[in-house]
């Protein structure tokens, strides 16, 4: 088998890993099994995302243990001050009661020192954390294929850059160092009330008992929530990008009063989620407030008796409150540190899944080099099908997998101009996407001078294979900015050589600012044709062999189409060029036809030869013929 057949091969996973393999874990059912793996590869992420900076939290961790000692060592003096030191003081001795005090206050101002540090250390960390993590997801989602995009909002994609990492950033510049320092503390604080009185340290571990199933109770509970409301959140920013981005329709189509309505719709589910985590969170911590205050009054209790009896002495007892009040305080705030950790963890998991997602049009591990190609396109039995695909409900369904293209072959001679002819749905726009390597065959091969598409490197085949489509898509930025695209170490005169060959210069050069004018977002500065003639100028500086036009003179009005035409035949001048084209004026420029029909090849000739023939071009040319009389 080689290795591109490998890298199209089925995977052998097991069915049940697939429902919670990358994104998929957003719709899979919370159950035991799926929380484990889930929760698994967040702390492989968490872990990767941390160790080039684990000195920073080795350096965060001793500084928390500093702080630690110096909070669970004040009580000890305070102790010390009331047994000894005050008797000492009262026979004239103040050096115990003087040692006493300087102990507290040291720890205290030792205890503000390694706060502040640790402080400033864990932001530096979080912030650099946070930073990489963005990175990766940014360079990853680019990174993804067509089909990824096709399915997966950019709406989603922006909640987790934005929402989902907030609830990170929270965990780890505040949350975590609560967390840490209470799981120090208490773990000291017990250890010590073990020391200083036995039979009170097992009352205050009694509590733990209780304690122990309120906090696994609310786990379950508050995990499911927070997933809800990842997922709800998500929902809200993908309407309102939605909304934003067809802001012309929406305001076209008085589609305003229904977008509200949707997004309230889904606001108020973002809301009861919300509502019913923060219920859970106070229901839980409640709950420990409760079983802090129980504790307390027994202590005061048993230790007042035991004191009376004189099991104790009141010093003991004195440090006991004041260790209880610690040793609660952090569970407490344990409590609050498990809501910021439930909202983190199910932003992690959906972050992760992200990351977990690999392009389906993969890199190949070993690529055959191809520097400047000839342009010659063969694609040997091809076939291609949209998988089959699960849809999330009441009741799931699995749409079966859709034949667009069954198997044919075809040969496109180097520098051929090939018109694709064919009513909406043919199979014209899947070929194009097939010859750019947007998507894999399902059977069969494409090759560009005989290499496999799957065995050449991504670089390589976009240097040499490029596509224009029907909306030429424009960035903010200058107009040399976006002639520059496909090649950006172009020099200005290069960039207005391209320009001047489409027919661009002129204008561009009429312009406030010349080159560096702003087209503004997606180009709105412009005209249709202007964009289509900067995407033009854009392919024609990057020079590829092979040029794809998907319908791109479709949107443009007769003046518009003619100066494109115009710039088309400069741009497709001894290159390998595959144009799919509604309007028969463009198909006058092609060497050849190809007339498409349920994905198959109905008619293959010249556009002289199909139009003295009787077939569907024929039709088609005597139809558009009398539409312009």
């Amino acid at each position: 088998m080689t290795q591109a057949q490998q890298a199209n091969s089925p995977r052998t996973d097991d069915a049940d890993d697939d429902e919670w393999r990358g994104v998929a874990a957003e719709e899979s059912e919370a159950t035991d099994a799926v929380n484990l793996a889930l929760a698994a590869r967040s702390r492989r992420l968490l872990w990767s995302l941390v160790r080039p900076y684990r000195v920073a939290a080795l350096w965060s961790l001793v500084l928390i243990v500093i702080d630690n000692a110096a909070m669970v060592s004040a009580p000890l003096f305070v102790a010390h001050g009331v047994d000894t030191g005050v008797r000492r003081a009262l026979a004239g001795d103040w050096l115990p009661l003087t040692v006493a005090v300087a102990g507290a206050t040291g720890c205290t101002l030792l205890g503000g020192v390694t706060t502040f540090l640790f402080l400033r250390v864990s932001g530096r960390l979080s912030q650099q954390v946070l930073f990489d993590l963005r990175l990766r997801v940014f360079t990853h989602v680019q990174r993804l294929s067509i089909a990824f995009h096709e399915n997966y909002t950019s709406g989603k994609i922006v909640a987790r850059l934005t929402s989902d990492l907030e609830s990170l950033e929270d965990l780890l510049e505040r949350a975590l160092n609560d967390a840490l320092s209470a799981v120090l503390s208490v773990g000291t604080i017990a250890v010590i009330l073990l020391w200083l009185d036995i039979p009170l340290a097992l009352v205050v571990l009694a509590g733990f008992v209780p304690l122990v199933y309120v906090t696994r109770w609310a786990q379950r509970r508050q995990r499911a929530g927070y997933r809800r409301t990842r997922g709800a959140i998500a929902k809200v920013v993908v309407h309102f990008v939605e909304t934003m981005g067809g802001i012309r329709a929406v305001q076209t189509f008085r589609r305003e009063e229904r977008n509200e309505i949707i997004l309230a719709d889904e606001d108020a589910e973002y809301r009861a989620a919300n509502t019913s985590a923060l219920r859970g969170m106070a229901n839980y911590i409640g709950l420990v407030r409760l079983i802090n205050n129980v504790s307390t009054v027994v202590i005061l209790i048993v230790g007042s008796w035991r004191v009376i009896h004189g099991h104790t002495e009141i010093g003991v007892l004195a440090a006991f409150l004041l260790y209880l009040r610690q040793f609660y305080g952090p569970l407490d705030e344990l409590a609050q540190v498990f809501n910021s950790y439930q909202s983190a963890a199910a932003a992690l998991e959906r972050v992760s899944g992200v990351l977990e997602e690999r392009p389906t049009v993969a890199e190949p591990e070993r690529p055959r080099p191809l520097d400047r190609a000839r342009g010659e396109l063969r694609l040997e039995t091809v076939r291609f099908e949209y998988p089959a695909r699960k849809t999330q409900g009441d009741n799931d369904t699995e749409t079966a997998a859709k034949t667009v293209l069954p198997t044919f072959s075809l040969t496109i001679p180097a520098g051929q101009v090939v018109a694709l002819v064919g009513a909406t749905g043919a199979g014209k726009s899947t070929l194009a996407k097939l010859i750019a390597r947007f998507y894999d065959p399902t059977g069969g091969t494409v090759r560009l001078d005989g290499i496999d598409l799957r065995d050449i490197a991504d670089a390589d085949l976009r240097r040499n294979v490029a596509m224009v489509t029907q909306e030429a898509y424009l960035f903010s930025g200058s107009v040399a900015d976006n002639i520059r695209l496909g090649r950006p170490e172009a020099t200005d005169e290069q960039v207005w050589a391209a320009a001047r060959a489409v027919g661009l210069y002129d204008f561009v050069d009429s312009l406030p600012e010349g080159f560096d004018t702003d087209v503004r977002k997606r180009g709105g500065r412009l005209s249709a044709g202007q964009r289509q003639l900067v995407a033009f100028a854009r392919v024609f500086l990057a020079d590829p062999a092979v040029i794809v036009l998907d319908e791109a003179t479709s949107s443009l009005d007769i003046p518009g189409e003619r100066q494109v035409q115009r710039a088309l035949e400069t741009v497709l001048r001894d290159r390998t060029a595959v144009i799919i084209a509604h309007r028969l004026s463009t198909v006058a420029i092609a060497d050849r036809v190809l007339v498409l029909e349920g994905g198959r090849i109905v008619e293959d000739g010249t556009p002289a030869e199909l139009i003295a023939a009787t077939g569907r071009f024929a039709t088609l040319h005597t139809a558009w013929r009398e539409s312009l009389v």
